[in-house]
Order: C-alpha cells, then sequence, then structure tokens
C-alpha cells in the first residue's frame, strides 16, 4: 500500500516494540508520616490575622451607646468669653468721657468711709457701656458699700438691744481693712471678685444706665 503525503511517522519506528519488551516501575504507595517522627518536616506557620478579622465589630446597641450626648468621655465645655474683671487692658489708659486713668476709676469704688459708695455711682451714671472693667468695679465697690452699711446697722441695733457695741466696731475695722485692701488690689490692676455680693452687682450694672 502505497503512503501518503502525510502519512509519515517522526518517531522511532521500533518504539512500540521496544517499550513492549522493557519493565514497567514499580509503583510505590503514598505514606503518611507521623506528626512528631518526621524530623525533617517543617510546620507552616499559622496565618496572620487581616485587620478585617482583628478588627472589634459593635453590634447595634453598642453603637447606640456612643451616639448618646454622654457616655462617660469627656465632653469639652463650650467657651465663655472672659470677665470683664480679667480683662487685659492698660490700667493708665484715659477713660471716655472721663479723662482719668483706669486704674483709679477702678480702685476709687473700694475707698472706705462711704468715699467709694458715692465714687462709684456717679461712675456707674457717667461710665459708658463699653468700658466694662470700670462699670463692673464700680458696681462691685457700691454693692459692697450697701452690704456693709446694713449689716453695721444690724450689728448696731443688736448693739443697743444687748448693750455691747464692740461686734459693730470689730466689723466696722475689718470692712475698712478689706475695702483699703480691694482699693490697692484695683489700683495695681488685680482682679477682684467678691461673690457675696455677686446678684447685688449685676443688678446695680444693669439697672443703672449711664446718660448719653
Amino acid at each position: 500500500m502505497a503512503k501518503k503525503k502525510f502519512d509519515t511517522n517522526p518517531l522511532d519506528p521500533d518504539f512500540p516494540k521496544k517499550v513492549a519488551f522493557e519493565p514497567q516501575p514499580q509503583v510505590q504507595e503514598t505514606q503518611t508520616l507521623p506528626e512528631n517522627g518526621a524530623s525533617d518536616t517543617n510546620r507552616f506557620k499559622e496565618p496572620v490575622k487581616t485587620e478585617e478579622q482583628t478588627t472589634r465589630k459593635f453590634d447595634e446597641a453598642s453603637y447606640n451607646a456612643y451616639q448618646s450626648p454622654y457616655n462617660g468621655q469627656n465632653i469639652p465645655s463650650p467657651y465663655q468669653p472672659p470677665h470683664p474683671l480679667y480683662a487685659q487692658n492698660d490700667r493708665t489708659r484715659k477713660v471716655a468721657k472721663i479723662g482719668l486713668p483706669e486704674n483709679i476709676l477702678t480702685a476709687l469704688p473700694y475707698v472706705p468711709f462711704h468715699i467709694g459708695l458715692i465714687a462709684g455711682i456717679i461712675e456707674l451714671f457717667i461710665v459708658p457701656k463699653s468700658e466694662a472693667k470700670v462699670r463692673f468695679h464700680a458696681a462691685q465697690g457700691v454693692a459692697a458699700h450697701l452690704a456693709i452699711i446694713i449689716i453695721s446697722w444690724i450689728l448696731h441695733s443688736i448693739g443697743n438691744i444687748t448693750g455691747a457695741e464692740f461686734g459693730n466696731s470689730i466689723f466696722w475695722l475689718v470692712t475698712t481693712v478689706m475695702l483699703v485692701i480691694f482699693a490697692i488690689k484695683a489700683y495695681q490692676g488685680k482682679p477682684i471678685h467678691i461673690e457675696a455680693v455677686d446678684d447685688l452687682t449685676n443688678w446695680l450694672e444693669d439697672k443703672i444706665k449711664p446718660g448719653e
């Protein structure tokens, strides 16, 4: 039979015969080595956990707890403007409409012997609202004098009944020294805050308005 054009075998024509007479390799069974007995077998390292696996997941209840207005965490307090008492201004500057230095006007309301009472009232009627520091000390000085007058009157009445006037004398001496100290501190520009007369101070500063 004649060979066709593509009837060719590129392999060795005797290869099938040779293979038939060669011995076949023996197939070995796969053996599983014990875990502790395989000295040359290395265990793979545990896989590293991903960020998603290590991230704590909150349920809805925990999430809502963090959304509450206060959950024990520190919440910054709202900003409050500084009190006129602590305003940092030039204490020697001239105050509008009066022409006197600021430190003198803040010290006058604390002068004892009712001088500060009169000076503070005059300042409240003259000093404009823009001079918050001067007006604060004027109102506080007036409030302090009024409180001293009321307490002195009560102690004097008690002294007339009991015949002991030393209580009123001691109170007058203590308050006089206190007013002198306040006047010196105000002149030096140091803050003064008499908490006991806060309400009366605010009322005087609000109700007594300066003239135009």
